[in-house]
């Protein structure tokens, strides 16, 4: 009787070991050394601005803080290039690469000030919500991490405005046939805040609002949202990968 309990305990683990072994995990991949940097440093050479008179509100940076005289503002700290800071400017612009990608993989660092308002746009169709919603007890599509018109984030990760966040975002692309027709919907396999899973294998439809024209497609850029409040970037990269 012993030898067979024991036999009966160790059959699931054996198996539970051999799944482990097995099964691939998005997190394996998230190595550096396999992502490619968005802010390398040395410019906007990489990037477009949607309206060009609202450009001015972009500036590279070596960190961001709080504005200690006003909660609803990010100012420059230290020296370098390494931060992306959309400023206290009342019209700003969209900011978006000039690659282009289908399936990702996303890795970004956002802060945001007191009450301020962005987003993250895959393709630059589905937007990942850009918001201060700390301490937040019911959250919604329009709140940090929501899949924007389209779902709330499961739970509320957020952390205090003027504090570093981090997202990763692992999106698979529309599938389109031959003759240009959709066949399959975007879907965010896995999007993450603070370390938190947030959202797992979420369709979205159609485009979520504000994204950029000429309608759904296999590949698109990353567009940052800098046309309505104050947000900061660091550590953005990506990895087109395959995601069945």
């Amino acid at each position: 009787m012993r030898d067979h309990l024991a036999h009966t305990l160790l059959f699931p683990t054996v198996i539970l070991s051999a799944l482990m072994l097995t099964t691939p995990s998005v997190h394996a991949a998230d190595k550096d050394g396999d992502f490619k940097p968005l802010l390398n440093g040395k410019g906007f050479s990489g990037w477009v601005f949607r309206n060009e008179a609202g450009k001015a509100a972009w500036k590279l940076v070596g960190d961001a803080k709080l504005d200690p005289s006003d909660e609803k503002k990010l100012i420059s700290a230290g020296e370098g290039t390494t931060t992306l800071l959309r400023g206290a400017i009342d019209h700003g612009s969209d900011i978006y690469t000039k690659d282009e990608v289908g399936d990702v993989e996303l890795m970004v660092d956002i802060m945001v000030p007191k009450g301020s308002n962005s987003g993250v746009y895959l393709m630059g169709e589905y937007e990942v919500q850009v918001f201060d919603s700390f301490g937040r007890d019911k959250v919604g599509p329009g709140d940090m991490g929501g899949i924007y018109s389209t779902q709330a984030p499961s739970e509320n990760a957020s952390k205090a405005p003027g504090e570093w966040q981090t997202m990763h975002v692992v999106f698979r692309a529309p599938r389109f046939d031959k003759d240009g027709k959709k066949t399959e919907n975007a879907r965010f396999v896995l999007v993450e805040l603070n370390g938190k899973k947030i959202h797992a294998n979420v369709e979205a439809p159609k485009p979520t609002g504000s994204e950029l024209p000429g309608g759904e497609k296999a590949k698109g850029p990353l567009l940052l949202q800098g046309d309505h409040g104050i947000v900061a970037f660091r550590n953005l990269k990506w990895k087109p990968i395959a995601v069945k």
